[in-house]
């Protein structure tokens, strides 16, 4: 048996917020089977890489990382785990081929961590995927700034996107019990702002329940003592209805944000997306949205140059931006993936043309932005601290309309200020997406 309280564990985890969560699960599994966890992973003698493989970028970054990796073998690094979606989904074509890897397990295996590295330091190459129990854990070591806090409340998705490969590598949309989600939210201590994820939040409850349950898993979560706010990533629009808007109007913890990934405005091309609605539906519920919850602040994530996707269907998209004035966006260039259904689509855009598109409506909303934001100069905004900025010698943190690490910043001066704390910040400039400021008793 090998004494696993002498090992040092390191983990490098890639691509989205609902990645992290499951690697500070992992990190919990760890800690409990006496291993230490280490942030410097040139001290790991054991390092996890939890990968991404929703896009072909990101296989690439995965085994770039692996291979990176491998490397400290040469030092103190003993075995290299993968896990995640890459090995979930490729393990046929990555067994053979990735060498440099000891140990792969799949997103469901991480009680198998201590069984498959007993079996490595045997001297076996180990593939566990597909063999774990995949049972929910309430327990996490958190790996962001300790004043937020990602909680994933599902996993997998039914809405087969013709371009996304999550169900085939997630499977099925699994809405997690409500009392172990309040179990593990009361877990994370103090929370200046709970941030809910899954691939759809607001499908949460019907596979497990027969009916929604955002609202009241909203309800439940915003009495906890120790949660400040909670804040709403990947609304589907279709499913967003007025009991859910009635609660993120009138419940004080709810932070009035909401991220709704539209992906396009074209009918033709939503339809090839095989995406819910339609243009017409999403600027009325945008329209609803704002004159139910005044001030509401709304980013979207949009595709650009899917299959036989026009210049005139292109510029309809920077025509909608204009019309939906949105607060924050994301643009990504299409991605044609194996195994997906766009991936036979006829009509393949050119890679450069897909580029200079997303590129055309970052500049669109760049104009937008600059104009909303530059509304706040001379006023004061609530803004939760998230440090210091040492190069810009100043403290940092977020306004109600920005969400961490994806949308813009307030920049200040402060004479002190503690992160996680809130502070009122008189706005005296402005630039395309951030903010500067200082606190009123701001001295030089």
């Amino acid at each position: 048996m090998i004494d696993f309280s002498r090992k040092k564990f390191g983990l490098i985890s890639l691509g989205c917020d609902k990645n992290r969560v499951d690697s500070e699960k992992l990190l919990s599994i760890i800690k409990s089977g006496g291993g230490a966890v280490t942030d410097d992973i040139d001290e790991a003698h054991i390092l996890i890489v939890n990968t991404c493989a929703f896009l072909s970028e990101s296989r690439k970054e995965a085994i770039e990382t692996i291979i990176d990796c491998a490397s400290r073998k040469n030092r103190n690094l003993e075995k290299l785990v993968v896990t995640g979606c890459l090995p979930q989904k490729y393990i046929g074509e990555l067994y053979e081929s990735l060498t440099e890897a000891d140990v792969f397990l799949g997103i469901n295996d991480y009680d198998k961590i201590f069984q498959a590295l007993e079996n490595s330091y045997r001297g076996e190459r180990v593939d566990f995927v597909g063999s774990g129990n995949g049972g929910y854990c309430a327990q996490r070591v958190i790996t962001t700034p300790q004043h937020y806090a990602y909680l994933k409340i599902a996993d997998g998705c039914n809405n087969r996107c013709t371009y996304c490969l999550i169900p085939k590598i997630r499977g099925r949309y699994v809405s997690y019990p409500i009392e172990r989600l309040m179990e593990e939210a009361e877990n994370l201590g103090d929370v200046s702002e709970l941030i809910l994820v899954a691939q759809d939040v607001t499908r949460y409850g019907i596979d497990l329940y027969g009916q929604k349950k955002l609202k009241e898993i909203l309800q439940k979560l915003t009495t906890l003592v120790n949660i400040n706010s909670v804040r709403l990533l990947y609304c589907y629009p279709d499913m967003i209805d007025d009991g859910l808007i009635e609660e993120v109007r009138d419940n004080p913890k709810i932070i009035k944000y909401l991220d709704i990934p539209f992906q396009h405005s074209e009918d033709r091309i939503l339809k090839l997306m095989n995406r819910k609605g339609s243009r017409e539906e999403y600027l009325n519920l945008l329209n609803k949205l704002r004159a139910e919850i005044p001030g509401i602040a709304i980013r979207s994530t949009f595709i650009c140059g899917f299959p036989t996707e026009t210049q005139e269907e292109a510029d309809a998209m920077s025509d909608f931006l204009r019309e939906a004035k949105l607060d924050n966006c994301g643009f990504f260039a299409y991605s044609r993936e194996p195994d997906t259904p766009a991936y036979k689509l006829k009509g393949q855009i050119p890679y450069s043309v897909r580029r200079k598109r997303v590129k055309k409506l970052y500049e669109v909303q760049r104009e937008i932005s600059r104009e909303k934001i530059k509304d706040y100069i001379g006023k004061k905004l609530r803004v939760l601290c998230d440090g210091i900025n040492y190069g810009k010698n100043c403290f940092e943190g977020r306004a109600y309309f920005s969400a961490p690490e994806i949308d813009g910043k307030v920049y200040f001066n402060a004479n002190q200020a503690v992160q996680g704390e809130y502070y009122d910040i008189l706005i005296t400039g402005s630039d395309d997406y951030d903010l500067t400021g200082k606190t009123e008793d701001f001295e030089l």
